[in-house]
């Protein structure tokens, strides 16, 4: 079992999973777990994995591996938003890069008195942050919009450029005739250059393939990028050592920031196979590391991690930004936050084997020394990142108010009562005429088309209640249901439909985890035409009995349209899954032209005329028109 590569493999992918859906139950940041299984499964636990018998495929591994997790993290980088930060984001991976290479080198030579050789190579392992770490942490922690893209930013951008400056370190480090400093440079510059232009022209091929359908048969198109991710990484290596990753990092960007008819699956795909590559990237990795080697630092070892974390880092932000426009609370924050991943640990497992095979010391303790660091980063991150963020008031809201499909009539209307009872509401769409409407009464809009994931990231769904979507296109609603749970699996889908025996049925939105606004069925091009034409009037009723209300009566539907309901001073809108209870004030919309039928109604199902509900919402008592 021991010298088993088939074994170790295929256990570090299944312990890799493990760990992390284990991680996410107990909300805790995954390489924690993945580190604690890595060195429990490893030689010095129940020796079951053993890293060292893949011998130099684990390298190659590991290449590819990497080569996935920074191709889906190109992808996710929006040029949009790198240009509002990019002063800092500039100043970062460069002046906050050498600071960071300069404090990494000095803290080994105070505090561990290591040779200068191996204390250089240390600092060019730390200038890396981590965004297989900081990605996970800020969907869960959820701080300010800025602070994020520098933190994503930093850490795809500074992997690429750190990996490359490492390894042109060790090169310098190992080269028997003393590679100098300037041709050094020379090789740094060189090499981010052709990454970065077989990045762009990878990236912009595999665009223009996809922007043809059909081109590649349906069901291919995923693996067919992923084999595309791979050539183009191990032809820019063999172009110029260690290029590999500006140019997958560089692709991913390329293809991210452009429109392709399959970019919605495809990160779907690389986000789960990059979770996949992780786990075992940390659990094979790790177990390499021996606890000999960790416990061999000693205090001193934590103590230089400490000065990293709270000397060096400050300071390489708060130079690395001043010529940005971030105020005192937003260098703090990112202060606070670097927590390294699995780039720096995959380079300082390269790192042992090259001075090891070198004949050079002191490269299990500089691999031992990268992992304490990247231990107690991950757990000071994860652990106090959101509540440092709410102390510097940097923390976005969560749960705040509704995303509406539409800007029309009812759309506007449902808007107007959410807002009236103190929720947030902001309505997406392309009618430019509607969405002046929204803005003239006081709604947030925003203009454009809501299938674009552009228009539904800017919507921040991750902060929301829920969404409402009610356009008049029922596919559109399903299709924008289905984008928003995807971006945030918690939230709250309400889908509407025009017959729920016909096209999108109930049956459909219900098996995908959604809801019905208005509880029934509604035809949103009819209900707006009728306001526009002062054919209706809306009012708010108390339940005045606890009765079986069936909202779904399908004899109301175009008589009776149920829109928000009050519920111990919360106002919700109104759904399927919601039952509204004795002492709720609802609010309806009413055909006037039907008025009879919908009294009846009303007053058949226990509802009497409401009055002013304890959080201020106004209640309509009497019938007014909508002009």
């Amino acid at each position: 079992m021991a010298n088993n590569p088939a074994l170790t493999l295929g256990l570090a992918m299944a312990l890799g999973m493990l760990a992390q859906v284990i991680a996410r139950r107990i909300h805790i940041p995954g390489i924690v777990i993945l580190l604690a299984a890595g060195l429990l499964f490893g030689p010095d636990g129940l020796n079951w994995i053993r890293s060292d018998s893949l011998g130099s495929a684990l390298h190659i591994i590991v290449g590819f591996a990497v080569a996935i997790i920074l191709f889906e993290g190109g992808m996710n980088l929006r040029i949009s938003r790198i240009k509002r930060e990019h002063l800092a984001i500039q100043g970062l991976i460069t002046i906050g890069a050498f600071v960071t290479l300069v404090g990494g080198t000095l803290s080994t030579l105070i505090f561990l008195d290591w040779d200068f050789r191996t204390s250089i190579l240390f600092g060019t392992l730390v200038i890396v942050t981590g965004p297989t770490v900081i990605s996970p942490l800020l969907k869960r922690v959820r701080i300010h919009h800025g602070v994020s893209t520098i933190l994503e930013a930093e850490g795809i951008l500074m992997d690429a450029i750190g990996a490359i400056v490492a390894v042109v370190a060790l090169e310098i480090a190992i080269s028997p005739s003393g590679l100098s400093f300037i041709k050094g440079i020379y090789h740094i510059i060189s090499r981010l250059a052709i990454g970065a232009l077989l990045g762009v022209v990878g990236g912009g091929l595999l665009t223009l393939l996809f922007r043809i359908r059909r081109l590649v048969p349906e069901g291919l198109e995923n693996v067919f990028i992923l084999s595309w991710v791979f050539a183009l990484f191990q032809l820019s290596n063999a172009l110029s050592p260690e290029s590999g990753i500006a140019a997958v990092t560089i692709a991913g960007m390329t293809i991210g920031n452009t429109k392709t008819y399959i970019q919605s699956d495809l990160l779907e795909f690389k986000e789960q196979l990059t979770v996949l590559m992780i786990g075992m990237l940390f659990i094979l990795l790790a177990a390499d590391v021996r606890i000999s080697d960790i416990q061999t630092l000693g205090i001193n070892g934590i103590i230089t991690v400490l000065f990293l974390m709270l000397v060096v880092r400050p300071l390489a932000i708060f130079l690395g930004t001043y010529r940005s426009a971030l105020d005192k609370n937003h260098k703090l924050l990112l202060s606070w936050i670097a927590p390294r991943g699995i780039v720096a640990a995959a380079i300082a497992s390269l790192f042992v084997f090259e001075l090891n095979s070198h004949g050079i010391e002191g490269a299990q303790q500089l691999r031992a020394l990268v992992f304490l660091l990247i231990t107690m980063t991950v757990l000071s991150a994860g652990i106090t990142g959101g509540w440092v963020a709410s102390i510097l008031d940097l923390k976005r809201k969560s749960e705040s108010g509704w995303v509406i499909l539409g800007a029309h009539e009812v759309a506007r209307l449902l808007a107007r009562l959410l807002k009236q009872g103190g929720n947030e509401v902001l309505c997406i769409d392309e009618d430019p005429q509607a969405c002046r409407l929204a803005e003239n009464e006081g709604i947030k809009v925003f203009y454009g088309n809501a299938l674009e994931e552009r228009t539904l990231q800017r919507a921040e769904p991750d902060t929301r209640k829920g969404i409402i979507a009610i356009s008049g296109n029922e596919e559109v609603n399903f299709l924008f249901s289905q984008r928003a749970k995807h971006l945030e699996k918690g939230i709250v889908i309400l889908t509407g439909i025009k017959n729920k025996d016909e096209g999108i049925t109930f049956r459909m939105i219900e098996e995908t985890g959604g809801r019905i606004p208005f509880g029934r069925e509604a035809d949103m091009d009819l209900w707006s035409s009728w306001i526009r034409k002062g054919q209706t009037s809306y009012s708010s009723y108390v339940l005045s009995e606890n009765t079986d209300l069936d909202l779904t009566d399908k004899s109301m539907v175009g008589i009776l349209l149920p829109l928000t309901f009050n519920h111990k001073n919360t106002v919700h809108p109104v759904e399927n899954q919601k039952k509204i209870k004795k002492g709720d004030y609802v609010t309806f919309l009413i055909n006037n032209q039907k008025k009879d039928e919908a009294n009846e109604w009303i007053e058949k199902n226990g509802f009497i005329s409401g009055g002013v509900s304890g959080s201020g919402f106004y209640l309509y008592s009497q019938l007014h028109s909508i002009n």
